[in-house]
């Protein structure tokens, strides 16, 4: 019989037509057809993200169901894997999306990101909240005793049954829904607060009386701060940086005290006293106490030495002006004028050594002595921005991976420094090797028409500091993807770029990359030595303000309540309760505190300090033997890189250092004991 087609039907079919070739067209849904599969960043547009996050949720949510609806009885392979593998297509687009939405802003990326974000806190609360699916990994789970499981696979299935019990799987039916609205509205605050202080950030410029001007990106302000002799108008450039999102257009006062109770409420339905329990529980410290314990242990010490530094500029203030009190705004402009005329040393004379590629040429070049990589620089692969560097990393004549690095200030891009990936290390279900891609961010100062980009020593610190993440991803060797790399506790996961730090600032290590950028003399002994002496200057002030913020981080998580939050005041309190003089402020004040509000770092802003012994007491085993690279410490800690999180952190912490960590190395290197 002969078939007609309607002009319903034909409009259909034309419809499906052409949705398919728009699915054609959009990069996400076809393999990268580029070097080492690199995203495809010339042919990704914003318009593409939409149907890709949609369709990748889709593809997951039949994954689950087909997981959940196998009759076969549950198994490692046919539940924890199939799981693991599952949702490859929207693993894709959000790496690629949220890491640009962090270096190439724009209001088309804010507009996707809030749509966005409620969808994929719904799509992860239906795998979560999936009674049937958690059944299955809860089946296997307790059987793993006898299914013959290596370490590695041991750990996944231990790793994802814990995540499933974090995640709600055990919460009552009836509080199910109440979860969830938790969840979708934590994600949204979280998302404006960053929103906000990346719009805040970029709103200010002030026009110097001497021609240019100064913002509150780090570079810029804070050479102003530490070089500005009008104290009027340090005050209001302090004022334009500290007081950011607290009122007006931008403010982040009332979503933190949103953030801050449905976090707490969720950790109740949890069965957790308080949101940093909740948080702690998965990682080495363990609970609150501890974390108070280690915090309080340093902060009494340094606060005793950030009252010596304050009389001193106390006394600078009182020559220059009789009768002023010192402010905050004060401080780092005495201080760097006390270094200079301590230490004969200011970031003028050291800048010229430590031009930016100098710096990550000395990274490299550690990083080829400890463990024989090398960087060879691609200007021919994909790339999201002309500014971005792209590096192959080489391991001999094999790839181990790609690198960009991103290392200037732009609108569309948040401040700080970072390490994240467009692609995790890990093994496919066949074996294959998939390597990583590293993404480090940084904020340094452009180079001009007749100056490479100059770093001060902070700085070239920081780009160590990136670096070390970056070779934790870098290095991975693990099989399965959510333990491999950096995926491991976040007070652990800073020591492989808090001991990096070390290198960078041992003398040894400078002469093999301080060179000076016009005449290509390598830094003077004398140069060195001065920094060296300078090493331990400061570090009241930079400690106590560390430690004060990573204490306002536990007081605000560690409310069992329900309450009103007043940042301002909750802060003020905070810094009373610990004795903070008033000449210093926290590193982060409240409402532009991105660690604790939006980057994962809630309840758990201590680890920096957490991983600081453990960073001290690690390079103190490379100065004991007495050989910076030596290659069996290098070895081990290679294993501790490339173990991601399949063994316990502390065996791999103890098998590279055969003991505990110590502090005393720490506040040696502080200058402290």
């Amino acid at each position: 019989m002969k078939r007609t087609i309607t002009i319903a039907a034909a409009a259909l079919l034309l419809l499906a037509g052409c949705k398919e070739k728009k699915n054609m067209d959009n990069p996400f849904f076809s393999e990268w057809n580029t070097p080492y599969e690199i995203p495809d960043f010339g042919r990704i547009h914003t318009e593409h993200y939409m149907p890709a996050f949609e369709e990748g949720m889709r593809r997951q949510k039949a994954e689950i169901d087909a997981i959940v609806d196998n009759a076969e009885a549950p198994t490692f392979e046919n539940t924890v894997l199939a799981y693991e593998y599952s949702g490859q297509l929207l693993k894709d687009v959000s790496s690629v999306f949220f890491n640009l939405a962090e270096c190439e802003n724009s209001p088309e990326m804010e507009a996707i990101e809030e749509k966005v974000t409620p969808l994929l806190s719904a799509h992860e609360d239906d795998i979560a909240l999936n009674a049937a699916l958690f059944a299955r990994i809860k089946t296997v789970y307790d059987q793993r005793e006898t299914l013959g499981l290596n370490p590695e696979q041991m750990r996944l299935l231990s790793e994802t049954y814990k995540g499933f019990v974090r995640g709600g799987a055990n919460v009552p039916e009836e509080q199910q829904a109440r979860f969830r609205e938790l969840n979708e509205q934590i994600a949204s605050l979280t998302m404006r607060f960053a929103q906000n202080v990346l719009k805040a950030t970029n709103a200010y410029a002030k026009e110097l009386p001497d021609g240019g001007k100064v913002t509150l990106d780090i570079p810029t302000w804070e050479p102003f701060m530490q070089t500005c002799p009008d104290r009027a108008l340090r005050e209001e450039v302090w004022h334009a940086y500290a007081d950011r999102c607290k009122g007006g257009e931008f403010d982040n006062t009332s979503i933190i005290d949103s953030i801050v109770n449905l976090r707490r409420e969720r950790a109740n339905i949890l069965g957790f006293a308080t949101h940093a329990d909740y948080v702690l529980d998965n990682t080495l410290a363990k609970t609150p106490a501890n974390v108070y314990k280690c915090l309080l242990d340093i902060w009494t010490p340094a606060l005793k030495v950030a009252k010596q530094e304050r009389d001193i500029y106390q006394r600078m203030l009182s020559a220059d002006e009789p009768g002023a009190k010192l402010q905050p705004w004060d401080w780092r402009y005495y201080a760097e004028k006390y270094r200079v005329e301590k230490y004969a040393i200011d970031d003028a004379e050291v800048r010229p050594y430590f031009s930016l590629d100098s710096v990550r040429e000395g990274a490299f070049a550690v990083a080829n002595k400890l463990y024989g990589l090398t960087f060879k620089e691609r200007t021919d692969l994909p790339t999201y921005d002309q500014e971005a560097r792209t590096f192959e990393v080489l391991q001999g004549d094999s790839t181990v991976g790609i690198l960009y690095m991103d290392f200037h200030p732009r609108a569309s891009k948040r401040s700080g420094a970072w390490m994240t990936e467009f692609r995790g290390q890990h093994r496919t279900l066949d074996g294959k090797n998939v390597m990583p891609i590293i993404q480090v961010v940084c904020n340094f100062t452009k180079p001009t028409a007749d100056k490479p980009a100059l770093l001060n020593f902070d700085e070239s610190e920081t780009l160590f500091h990136e670096f070390g993440h970056a070779l934790h991803g870098l290095l991975s060797n693990c099989t399965y993807p959510s333990i491999a790399g950096t995926n491991v506790p976040r007070d652990f996961v800073e020591l492989p770029s808090q001991v990096m730090e070390n290198w960078c600032r041992h003398p040894q290590v400078m002469k093999m990359y301080a060179r000076h950028y016009q005449t290509g003399e390598a830094i003077p002994d004398a140069l060195i030595q001065k920094i060296a002496a300078a090493q331990t200057y400061g570090q009241g002030f930079m400690t106590t303000e560390l430690l004060a913020a990573s204490l306002l981080d536990m007081d605000y998580y560690t409310l069992t309540e329900q309450q009103h939050v007043d940042p301002v005041a909750f802060e003020e309190q905070s810094m009373q309760k610990i004795g903070l003089i008033p000449e210093i402020i926290s590193r982060y004040r409240s409402p532009y505190f991105q660690h604790i509000f939006t980057t994962g770092y809630d309840a758990g802003y201590y680890s920096y300090t957490w991983t600081a012994i453990l960073d001290a007491d690690a390079f103190e085993a490379f100065a004991e033997s007495g050989d910076l690279f030596n290659p069996e410490l290098a070895k081990k800690f290679r294993h501790l890189l490339e173990s991601g999180n399949t063994v316990e952190p502390m065996e791999l912490y103890r098998a590279f250092r055969g003991k505990d960590p110590s502090p005393k190395a720490l506040l040696k290197r502080k200058g402290m004991l």
